[in-house]
């Protein structure tokens, strides 16, 4: 994994890459994941900054803790990973998307546009 210099702590990066591996189908509701020594021998960082991610995902309710046995995907991760992610784009990146919008003089029409043709490329 290539960790991005953005001042998004490690933790949260590979929080969010897991989140991805979910989306994505590679981690099932239900399925067990990499303990936490494996995955950080895989990441190459210390095993204490995975804990970091696991104990954030666990709070989050995208995985559960079975004692002994280790961590597994929560069956409603996908939801909370998307309502998670959703609020934040929303409150964040959408309200400077906005901005550029409105100073850049592109109508709402034409944003409209844009998308269709967006995700008609990208839905091929």
């Amino acid at each position: 994994m290539i960790f991005k210099e953005n001042n998004k702590a490690i933790y949260l990066q590979i929080a969010d890459k897991i989140c991805d591996d979910i989306l994505t189908g590679h981690f099932l509701a239900g399925a067990r994941i990499p303990s936490v020594r494996e995955y950080a021998a895989s990441l190459e960082v210390n095993a204490n900054t995975v804990m970091r991610s696991y104990e954030y995902l666990e709070r989050l309710g995208v995985i559960f803790n079975r004692r002994g046995i280790g961590f597994f995907i929560a069956d409603m991760a996908r939801d909370v990973i998307v309502n998670e992610r959703k609020q934040t784009f929303l409150n964040g990146e959408m309200k400077y998307l906005f901005h550029q919008l409105m100073l850049l003089g592109i109508s709402p029409e034409e944003a409209k546009t844009m998308y269709e043709n967006y995700l008609k490329e990208n839905n091929k």
